[in-house]
């Protein structure tokens, strides 16, 4: 009978490629809704909104992206 078990190199691979962009991601879509707040002069509640909205957009980013990378990598493997 075949057993299935953890790809336990390309579940690190997935996992620290996906803290990378996620971080990347959640700091450009805050820095953004700083800088154009701050650029426009709105004010601190625009800028929370912004930052908010921007950060709803890298979520769907970064969802979309795993979702491709759980596609591609086998994080199991078949004996």
């Amino acid at each position: 009978m075949a057993g299935r078990h953890t790809n336990w190199r390309n579940l690190v691979m997935v996992t620290s490629f996906g803290i990378l962009i996620a971080v990347e991601l959640f700091g450009v879509a805050l820095a953004a809704g700083w800088a154009l707040a701050g650029l426009f002069d709105l004010g601190t509640i625009f800028e929370y909104i912004m930052m908010a909205i921007f950060s709803v957009f890298a979520a769907y980013g970064m969802l979309n992206l795993m979702r491709r990378m759980l596609k591609i990598e086998h994080l199991t493997d078949v004996d």
